[in-house]
């Protein structure tokens, strides 16, 4: 009886397992049967030293790969563009076969490939020939392309956005920058119009307008505007030998715009002529003079833009941090701060005269908000700034002392305006501001 029970009881163990094995089996996801798809190449992109690429309009372009920097070496010697270069190469190391069409197919012309719209050729190192892609038409759906190689004429399908990426012009190939520089060694810049020149020079890190009179130039501005000029692409390639006297037509004879860029005794230099049918401009780089590309208008905002919006809009330039002394004076009441060591050797702001420590918290209230002040805009001389009769001077010595910036405020209505010592001009600025950083002056007595 006992040995029985000890039957039964195993046997219900078993069919419980059983029973496990086969729920959760069934709720397992089934194994993935689907073979992986084969590659079209055997090739590692990194390999790839040599390109040959036929588009769909019938233009031929050889590309070379020497010392990891593509060029074009056919139809003309030129440098190439490495993204659109590499770009190829990736897709063809990558490229696998979605479905095969036909092993041996009778009329290739079915498939758009009796005349391939589009051919892709490489040479990987250490291969004699090169080996080639044919691209015919797309599937009914779109999603994919009839391809074969020549070795093999077997007709098989890969995905369809390797049209545009293999469908490429010579023009797409190139390089495209259109001037050449060491960013981090320009030092000058000229914008020349119809009007008087504006330049600009660079001494260690600061950028100032040059006159007469000299002004302090606002270090994003310029350097935006040199990015521009180093990031700017050419649209299309004009004439690629165009005579002195076939300027005219483009508007280049006599430029609207010239911008020039020095890196030490180096020279780059842009002209820009008129627009063509489409409202692309007609440019030259002068390294390149005999070429003539067109370029988008967009540039032309920052070059017409007048000396005052290459100026800083902070109206101080110290700093909370930079600043060591300040003096305000209003009316015949002058204000004096300046910053003075402890006998613990820490640094702290005393109002002088007589010497009195100040809160710290609302010392840097004032400073932050001195220095945050940004104008709005530059007014004209016939403007009345009430600068005659100022509201307040302040002062202040930054940098260790090195500097000292004054400035002067005047107020007409509810219109607060300001000017700098040494410099021409005078600048609205918000009025609410400058009451704020008043209102925190006046809590410090």
């Amino acid at each position: 009886m006992r040995g029985f029970r000890s039957t039964l009881v195993l046997f219900a163990v078993l069919i419980g397992l059983l029973g496990y094995i086969y729920f959760y089996e069934m709720k397992r996801p089934a194994p993935n049967t689907e073979p992986a798809k084969q590659k079209v190449f055997a090739v590692a992109a990194d390999t790839i030293e040599e390109l040959e690429v036929k588009s769909a309009a019938g233009e031929r372009t050889v590309l070379k790969k020497s010392g990891g920097t593509w060029a074009i070496a056919e139809p003309l010697q030129t440098a190439a563009d490495d993204t659109e270069a590499t770009g190829i190469v990736t897709n063809l190391a990558s490229m696998e076969i979605q479905r095969v069409v036909d092993e041996a197919p009778g009329d290739l012309a079915q498939f758009g490939l009796a005349s391939p719209k589009i051919e892709v050729a490489f040479r990987a190192a250490g291969q004699k020939d090169r080996q080639r892609l044919q691209l015919g038409d797309k599937t009914a759906t779109g999603g994919e392309l009839y391809a074969t190689l020549p070795t093999t004429k077997r007709v098989f399908l890969v995905s369809a956005f390797l049209e545009t990426t293999f469908n490429r012009s010579t023009f797409d190939l190139r390089e495209k920058t259109v001037l050449k520089f060491e960013r981090d060694k320009v030092d000058a810049l000229t914008i020349a119009s119809a009007g008087a020149p504006l330049a600009f020079a660079k001494k260690d890190t600061q950028w100032a307008i040059t006159g007469p009179p000299a002004l302090r130039a606002d270090l994003t501005a310029v350097e935006g505007l040199i990015g521009r000029l180093q990031t700017l692409q050419m649209k299309s390639i004009v004439a690629s030998d165009v005579a002195d006297k076939d300027l005219a037509k483009y508007g280049l004879d006599t430029p609207a715009w010239t911008a020039t860029v020095g890196a030490g005794s180096a020279r780059a230099s842009l002209t820009i002529g008129k627009a063509d049918a489409s409202g692309m401009l007609y440019a030259r780089d002068l390294a390149r003079p005999s070429m003539v590309m067109t370029i988008e208008p967009a540039l032309t905002d920052d070059l017409k833009k007048p000396a005052n919006d290459y100026r800083p809009k902070e109206i101080f330039e110290f700093r909370s941090f930079s600043a060591t002394r300040l003096e305000v004076t209003r009316g015949t009441a002058t204000m004096a701060f300046e910053q003075a060591k402890g006998k613990d050797g820490t640094t702290k702001w005393q109002r002088m005269n007589p010497a009195k420590d100040v809160d710290a918290s609302g010392m840097d209230d004032l400073l932050n908000s001195l220095a945050g002040m940004m104008l709005e805009h530059y007014v004209d001389a016939k403007t009345k700034t009430g600068l005659d009769a100022p509201v307040a001077v302040i002062t202040a010595r930054f940098d260790d002392g090195r500097k000292t910036e004054r400035l002067t405020f005047g107020k007409v209505g509810a219109d607060m305006f300001a000017a700098r010592d040494g410099e021409p001009g005078a600048f609205k600025i918000d009025a609410a501001r400058f009451d704020g950083a008043m209102k925190t002056l006046d809590a410090l007595k």
